[in-house]
């Protein structure tokens, strides 16, 4: 089996064209008794627990169905005319020359059907629950070609189910940052990752910002760019690194476009990195602005434009067009900028265990400004991992009321850094909290890293009491904003309680509550995703969907969100035709378009199956941005 998640996609065929200049065997496309014959292969295959996962794989020029349950496959062939075929589709079929795709059943060479005494005499262990038979062979002359198999499961001899592999990204899910109070609320800022990757921390603090331009301008001076600066606030930071996505608007000729959107780019660079020494790494990255023209002539008279093609679009705009949409395009001049930047320390290029002296030294003579920078610098050791979290316990830090900020730090840090300290970190607070027992801001700590301890079985909990503790933050002062998310983050959790139990109409209620709340709170793109993922698994794509409509049409998406989208809609249809959905698709290209044109690989190639070219929303797109 491939370490990617196979999300299968059945489609129930009843119409009857058939590609025919080959053999179809004996199986059946058309009959009247279909639905007495598919009987018992369609309640088998509905009845398919979601743990059951199956596979064509192909070793040279042989082809094998896997499975991981050896159960499920007997009641799946229990009949003698009962099998499977498989039918070898080549790219060939979505060429971007032809003009358009013929719609039949048999999408490319069909293999002979294999009946149930054969693969059950076939099947062989492979161990770790894989089983593997034999289902045919690759063509001699399809063997060069970007190939995709597809599986008909034949019942009593009748085409009952028509299986195509989509092989779709999974990411990890996550309750949304309730953040964690050091000297300020801070923010862990997770990055979102594909579950199939390795993924880290934002360590450092970032900063996301627009630069408009003016037409034909280029160089930015200092003086255009110290407001912005000042306004930054960054006297205790330096800049670590920019990354500026340069838009231009457009019409003219796009080569000279993008050179315009380097040159302005390089100048921004160059006038941020004037206000420090340290050296800022850059990346800078020049694009048409087609997202935004086609989000903004949608209620105009322009918007015939979407319908047209790219290199249709300009020709039509040059000339008296151009000048007449300037206040739109006047708006797409832009640079989005974002900065990662570094805290300021004195104490940067001191070794670990020295600052743990100059700390303990600190301490021991009450000097708590002097303790809480040095207890800062070592955070930054540990977040660059030049020390290890073993620092924390070296640390000597009295238990007295006066130090219980700079305990609550510590612990505080510990969780932020390895959630799988959160039971020490736990622990760590309730022995702060005797000491304090009315700071607002380690209760909030307690609460929030209690829910995610509940989130993952690690401690008991009595919800009630955790709702009543979390509602009790409000006699402290807590930002409302901070408590609602951790209500709905309660409401996350209990509703998996509630599905254990069939308990559908408190998990219904929970799932409005949810959706109604996040509405009235500031998400990171990391929160949006963890949404979009729980209204995915305990409700239904549409919430999602909804969620990230309107997000997923930003030039400023974080890119892992924006193919996440994709994620949920790509296999929909209805989705597909609707003209935003090409905005979509172009937000996509812009911010990664091998990324994009990777979707419509052949399976084996990392893509999510190029049978998505059946689409000819989603074709159109491709041809015009990928070939």
């Amino acid at each position: 089996m491939k370490d990617k998640s196979l999300f299968i996609i059945l489609f129930i065929l009843f119409s009857v064209k058939i590609v025919s200049s080959q053999s179809t065997y004996d199986i059946v496309f058309s009959d009247s008794d279909r639905k007495q014959n598919c009987k018992e292969c369609l309640k088998t295959y509905s009845k398919k627990p979601v743990e059951v996962k199956f596979s064509i794989i192909r070793q040279n020029k042989t082809l094998y169905f896997e499975i991981n349950d050896k159960h499920w496959f007997d009641l799946l062939f229990q009949n003698q005319d009962d099998g499977l075929a498989i039918d070898i589709v080549s790219k060939d079929r979505y060429d971007c020359k032809l003009e358009e795709i013929e719609k039949t059943q048999i999408k490319g060479y069909l293999l002979k059907p294999i009946y149930s005494e054969a693969l059950k005499k076939g099947l062989k262990s492979k161990g770790d629950n894989i089983y593997s038979v034999n289902v045919g062979e690759v063509p001699v002359s399809l063997l060069n070609k970007d190939l995709e198999y597809n599986i008909l499961f034949l019942g009593n001899k009748n085409l009952c189910l028509y299986n195509v592999l989509y092989d779709l990204d999974s990411y990890e899910s996550d309750l949304l940052d309730m953040g964690m109070y050091l000297d300020s609320l801070t923010y862990s800022t997770k990055k979102i990752k594909s579950i199939k990757n390795e993924g880290d921390f934002i360590r450092r603090k970032t900063l996301k910002f627009v630069i408009p331009f003016k037409k034909n301008k280029s160089e930015y001076s200092q003086a255009d760019i110290k407001p912005i600066y000042d306004s930054l606030k960054l006297t205790d930071f330096n800049i670590k690194a920019i990354n500026i996505k340069a838009y231009s608007s457009i019409e003219g000729i796009e080569s000279r476009n993008i050179e315009l959107q380097k040159l302005r780019g390089k100048s921004i660079v160059a006038a941020l990195q004037s206000f420090q020494k340290p050296t800022i790494e850059t990346n800078v990255s020049s694009l048409e602005n087609w997202v935004e023209l086609f989000n903004d002539i949608e209620n105009t008279p322009y918007k015939y434009l979407s319908l047209l093609t790219k290199n249709e679009i300009k020709e039509k705009i040059a000339g008296s067009i151009s000048k007449q949409m300037e206040p739109i395009f006047k708006n797409h001049r832009k640079a989005v900028v974002e900065l990662e930047l570094v805290k300021k320390d004195k104490y940067s290029s001191e070794m670990a265990d020295v600052l743990l002296k100059r700390f303990n030294s600190a301490i021991e003579v009450y000097n708590l400004e002097n303790a809480k920078e040095i207890q800062n610098s070592i955070f930054e050791k540990l977040k660059f991992e030049e020390t290890s979290l073993h620092i924390l316990q070296k640390m000597e830090i009295p238990k007295k009321e006066i130090f219980a900020k700079i305990m609550n730090k510590n612990a505080a840090f510990r969780y932020m850094l390895d959630e799988r300290q959160a039971l020490v970190s736990y622990n760590e607070l309730l022995e702060i909290e005797k000491l304090v027992p009315k700071a607002g801001e380690i209760k909030y700590n307690l609460v929030a890293v209690k829910i995610k301890l509940w989130s993952s079985n690690a401690i008991d909990i009595d919800d009630v009491e955790l709702l009543r503790e979390i509602n009790l933050l409000k006699k402290y002062d807590i930002d409302k904003s901070l408590i609602l998310k951790m209500i709905v983050n309660f409401h996350m959790i209990i509703c998996e309680k509630f599905m254990k139990n069939r308990d559908f109409d408190n998990k219904d209620k929970s799932v409005e509550l949810i959706n109604k709340s996040y509405k009235k709170l500031t998400l990171t793109d990391y929160d949006y995703l963890s949404l979009a993922q729980f209204f995915s698994y305990y409700s239904n794509d549409k919430l999602a969907i909804d969620l990230l409509e309107s997000k997923a049409r930003s030039i400023d998406i974080d890119e892992d969100l924006l193919f996440y989208y994709l994620n949920l809609t790509i296999i929909n249809k209805q989705l597909t035709k609707d003209p935003n959905y090409r905005t979509v698709m172009l937000n996509a290209i812009n911010v990664n378009a091998e990324r994009f044109c990777k979707l419509f690989n052949y399976i084996d190639a990392g893509g999510v199956t190029f049978q998505l070219l059946e689409d000819e929303y989603l074709r159109e797109t491709y041809c015009e941005s990928c070939q």
